[in-house]
C-alpha cells in the first residue's frame, strides 16, 4: 500500500508512541525526513506527496531500529550541536544539549578575535573543542581521548568542518605526558555516572552508549579526582576551565577544584537550572621554577 508523506508521519508517531518512545513526535519528524529526503516545509507544505518503495523501506527500518532503542543519532550517523554538525558513531557518547553551557561561557569567556589556546580532555566526537574553534577562527586547540575510535571519529568531524588544521587530536590519558602551563581553556565532559546506577538508565544509553564515556567509578567522582589538580598543572597562570558535572556533583567537584588550588570556583547551571558545570581560574600570579 503506497503511503504519502502525511501518512508516513502519522504512522511513524503512532508506532513509536504505541512502543513508549520518549519524545515520539519529533523521532517520528526527524526519522521520516531523514528516510523520505524532505524537510519540516515538505510535511507540512506538500504532506500528500507519495513516496517510493525505497523509502518506505527505509522509513520501516529506521522506525524498527527506534523502537528497539537505538538513538536517532546512531541510526542517522549524525547529530546537530551549538552551531555545527556531527557524525556520531556508537564510538562516542552523543553531544547533548546541556553541554552547550561549556560553549556558552567559553564564548564569553574569549572574545571573538583574540588567539588562545584550548584543550579539551575526552574528546570524544569533537563536539565541545569544535563547536568553540568554529565560533573562534582566531584559535586553535588539541583533543585528547583514550579511545582511537573515537579520535578517528572527532578527526572526520575536524575534517569535515574545514578544521583540521587548527585541530591536534592525541590518543592519551587524560593529561599525560602534556606540558605544564601550555593553555588558556581547559574544558573536559567526562564520565561522571556512578558504576551502580549505569544499569538503570535508559536503553539508549545503557545499551548504545560507550561505557567508557559514562562510567565515573564507584560514586562517579574518580575522574575529577584526576582531574582536577592535572587542568591546574596543565592551565597557564590565569587560565580558565570548565567541566561538565551530574546534577548533585557541585559540592564534591568544587571542593575538588579549590583543594587542587583553583580560585572562583563556581557552578554554571543548564537551561534546566539543573547545575551543570564547574569552573574556576588558575591563580593568575603562580609561576613555575
Amino acid at each position: 500500500m503506497s503511503r504519502n508523506l502525511l501518512q508516513a508521519w502519522q504512522g511513524a508517531r503512532a508506532r513509536l508512541e504505541a512502543a513508549g518512545i520518549p519524545g515520539p513526535v519529533i523521532d517520528a519528524r526527524v526519522l521520516v525526513e531523514a528516510a523520505c529526503g524532505v524537510t519540516r516545509a515538505d510535511i507540512v507544505g506538500d504532506p500528500y506527496r507519495e513516496l517510493d518503495a525505497g523509502q518506505v523501506e527505509r522509513l520501516d527500518d529506521y522506525l524498527e531500529r527506534r523502537i528497539r532503542r537505538e538513538p536517532v543519532s546512531h541510526i542517522l550517523g549524525r547529530r546537530g550541536f551549538w552551531n555545527i554538525m556531527l557524525g556520531v558513531t556508537p564510538d562516542v557518547l552523543t553531544p547533548r544539549p546541556e553541554t552547550e553551557v561549556i560553549v556558552d561561557h567559553a564564548l564569553r569567556l574569549f572574545p571573538e578575535g583574540r588567539p588562545f589556546s584550548l584543550l579539551d580532555l575526552g574528546v570524544g566526537s569533537g563536539a565541545i573543542l569544535l563547536a568553540i574553534l568554529a565560533e573562534r577562527p582566531a584559535a586553535r586547540g588539541l583533543g585528547v581521548d583514550a579511545s582511537e575510535e573515537a579520535l578517528a571519529v572527532a578527526r572526520d568531524n575536524a575534517a569535515r568542518l574545514g578544521m583540521g588544521g587548527r585541530v591536534a587530536l592525541l590518543r592519551g590519558d587524560w593529561t599525560s605526558g602534556l606540558g605544564d602551563a601550555g593553555f588558556d581553556l581547559v574544558v573536559s565532559n567526562p564520565p561522571y555516572i556512578a558504576t551502580h546506577v549505569i544499569e538503570t538508565l535508559d536503553p539508549e544509553v545503557r545499551v548504545y552508549e560507550p561505557r567508557l564515556a559514562l562510567d565515573g567509578g564507584p560514586d562517579g567522582l574518580d575522574a575529577y579526582r584526576t582531574l582536577a589538580p592535572e587542568i591546574l598543572r596543565v592551565l597557564k597562570p590565569g587560565g580558565r576551565f570548565l567541566v561538565e558535572i551530574g546534577f548533585d556533583q557541585r559540592v564534591a567537584v568544587e571542593a575538588l577544584f579549590r583543594q587542587a588550588g583553583a580560585l572562583e570556583v563556581e557552578t554554571l547551571p543548564d537551561l534546566s537550572t539543573h547545575d551543570r558545570v564547574v569552573t574556576g581560574v588558575k591563580n593568575p600570579l603562580e609561576t613555575h621554577d
